[in-house]
This record gives structure tokens, C-alpha cells and sequence, in this order.
């Protein structure tokens, strides 16, 4: 059973636990974590070169920063919205593989949308993921406004949104982040930056290239962590979380990942990336670095790394048939979710698909929904 993402310590702790706060359980869940996301990732690719899902985009070089961050906040009751490479902090916040699965396949099933969404829109009503709109950087403002309802509802939670380093540049993100610092609330802005916003590096698209720098314009806390270092990440976002929790207003966190794909599986990353940058970023791997400080702190061992790979290889495999196995949407409910379902008038709306109640003729209801 997963481990609750939290910031309190569970049983005995290593003294690398004991440093963080964090049990030996908790860190083990923790890299169990990091390597599903890995293993989804690789199976997506696996599954976009068969010719079986339409479209990849990757977090792979992201997921220690993501797992570490996500593991701060609380599940159930705090609040993410997340981004397309989003996929290990969708998994620790409480999505299965199934769930990212079958967002691949876009399945009728498919939690984040029931298929209407192009793959890497991650979201869960059930979870408290906010789904992904396509515009890069609107996620910010609707974080702001769960923040805002947290604050006037008194209810103690705190709202998250991260994005890549490219999408900290729009003009939502100077909006959203001017009024969460006036009205302090309880927020806390994440920037994965990974040195590319698609092909366009670092120095042509941030200037004075630290996007925590900008923190101090908004008279917040900013800090730059190291995206590899699960562990600082996670203390990081800790400090951050109590701050925000505390009432002091939000945070800007910039983890400093990895890009050790392409921008997506559209993309040739090798015309503007070097064979000797790309073998650079794989030394900084967060998943081996991870492993391997487990293994030295004791918390891991050889035969608990195996007993995890063969669970998380049956998870993979799992999701996979059960993404496989599963129906393609009704073309008859296109217009769910589009359009109110509940009209304030007497006269339903000419649109719809298919025949009878479910093109809206002699109903009040939309399409595909009896009439109430």
C-alpha cells in the first residue's frame, strides 16, 4: 500500500530520514515513486513507436523533482495543478498507472477527461489535480483562485501549480503571482526547469537566467534547488507548504531537472542538443542518483530495489492491457462537459449528436442526459 505523502515521520527512521523528517518507509515509497514514473514514461514511448497511442510528451529527468515536491503537500486535502510532463506528481498525489494509461489512449475511461483531451492533460476530480488546460501557464491562475477559496473558507489548505521554465515567461503567471503575494495566499509556485522551452535554450528565453530571481520583485520567497536531489526538493517544498499553511503567503520553488528526452515525441532534440550535453544530463539521472543514496544509507536494499522493479514491471504491464481492454468513447457524448447540461430555459439548445433525447429534441436535458 502507498505510503500518504506528508511532512511527519512514520516508525523508525535512517539518519537520512531523521535529517528530512522523513521515515525509511516513507523514503523507500518515495523511490518507488520516482521509478514507476520512469517505467510509465518508457512504456509510453514503447507504445507511441508501436503505432499504439498517438503523442508522448516526457517527464523523464523530472520525476525526483516532482515526487519530492509533491510529497510535501497533502493528499486529499491540498490542491495541484499541474503540466503536461506532470506525470510523477500526478502518481504521488494519488493517480494509478491505469489512469495515466488510459489518458494515452484517450479510453472512455480515462479519468482526466474520458478521452476528449490529447494525451499528457493529467487531472482527477478524486484526487485534487486540476485538469490541464493547453495554453501553457493558465494552470497558475486557477492555483491562485483555489488558494484564494482556501483563504476566505479558512479551510487550511494550500494550492500548488508547476510548469517548465518557458511557461514562466507569460503574462499569467506576473498576474497571478502579484495578486497571491498582495492577498498572501496560501500558494506555492513550481518552475522545472530544464534549460529548454522545446528547442529554445535557457539564455534566449529567461533573462538574467534564474526564474527565482523574480521571487524578490513580489516580495516572496524564491529558491533554487537542485531538481536531481529528491530529498532536498522535498525540503524545500516542505518549508514552503508550512509557510504557506502557516498564513505567511506563497513561495517560488525552481528545481533545476533534466530533459533526457525530447520536448515530445514530435521532436528531434539531437538538431539543437549535443551528444556530449545529453550524455552530461544523464549522469545527473535523478532515478540512479536516488537509488544509489538509498543503497548507501541503508534504507535500500538489493533484494528491496528488486522486489520494487518486479512490482512497478506488473503495474506497467497492468495498465498497459487494462488501457488496451478498454472502450473508445461514445461519439454520441461529444458535447458533454462542453456545454450546460441543466438550461435555464424551457427551450433546450439546437445543438447535439445523435438521435432523440440525445440531440436535445422534446428534452430539457443536454446531450446524452435524460430530462430532468
Amino acid at each position: 500500500m502507498a505510503v500518504t505523502p506528508r511532512s511527519g515521520k512514520v516508525g523508525q527512521g535512517s539518519h537520512l530520514g531523521d535529517a528530512v523528517g522523513l521515515s525509511d518507509d516513507e523514503l523507500r515509497e518515495m523511490y518507488r515513486h520516482v521509478a514507476l514514473a520512469r517505467a510509465v514514461d518508457e512504456r509510453m514511448w514503447i507504445l507511441n513507436r508501436a503505432g499504439r497511442i498517438p503523442f508522448v510528451i516526457s517527464g523523464q529527468g523530472h520525476e525526483g523533482a516532482q515526487v519530492g515536491i509533491a510529497w510535501a503537500l497533502e493528499k486529499g486535502k491540498d490542491w495541484i495543478a499541474p503540466f503536461y510532463r506532470s506525470i510523477a506528481t500526478c502518481l504521488t498525489f494519488g493517480m494509478s498507472a491505469r489512469d495515466i494509461l488510459t489518458a494515452q489512449y484517450a479510453t472512455a475511461s480515462d479519468p482526466s477527461s474520458g478521452g476528449r483531451q490529447m494525451p499528457g492533460h493529467y487531472g482527477s476530480h478524486e484526487h485534487n489535480l486540476v485538469s490541464v488546460s493547453s495554453p501553457v501557464a493558465t494552470q497558475l491562475l486557477h492555483a491562485v483562485g483555489i488558494a484564494l477559496a482556501a483563504k476566505i473558507r479558512r479551510t487550511g489548505q494550500v494550492a500548488m501549480t508547476t510548469m517548465g521554465e518557458g511557461s514562466s515567461n507569460q503574462g499569467d503567471v506576473h498576474e497571478g503571482l502579484n495578486f497571491a503575494a498582495i492577498h498572501k495566499l496560501p500558494f506555492v509556485f513550481v518552475v522545472e526547469n530544464n534549460g529548454y522551452a522545446i528547442s529554445v535554450p535557457l539564455a534566449m528565453q529567461v533573462a538574467g537566467s534564474s526564474v527565482a530571481d523574480r521571487a524578490a520583485g513580489y516580495g516572496i520567497p524564491g529558491v533554487t534547488v537542485d531538481g536531481s536531489d529528491v530529498l532536498a526538493c522535498y525540503q524545500a517544498s516542505k518549508e514552503a507548504v508550512a509557510r504557506a499553511r502557516r498564513g505567511d503567503g506563497p513561495s517560488l520553488i525552481e528545481a533545476k531537472v533534466l530533459r533526457l528526452t525530447a520536448h515530445s515525441s514530435d521532436d528531434q532534440q539531437t538538431k539543437y542538443r549535443s551528444e556530449e550535453e545529453l550524455a552530461a544530463e544523464k549522469a545527473r539521472d535523478p532515478l540512479p542518483l536516488f537509488r544509489a543514496q538509498l543503497l548507501d544509507a541503508g534504507v535500500l536494499t538489493a533484494e528491496a530495489e528488486a522486489a520494487i522493479a518486479a512490482d512497478i514491471k506488473a503495474v506497467v504491464d497492468d495498465a498497459t492491457e487494462y488501457a488496451e481492454s478498454q472502450p473508445d468513447p461514445d461519439p454520441a457524448t461529444a458535447m458533454k462537459w462542453v456545454f450546460a447540461e441543466d438550461w435555464p430555459g424551457e427551450t433546450p439548445p439546437a445543438w447535439g449528436m445523435g438521435t432523440g433525447a440525445d440531440s436535445g429534441e422534446g428534452s430539457s436535458a443536454g446531450p446524452g442526459e435524460n430530462a430532468h
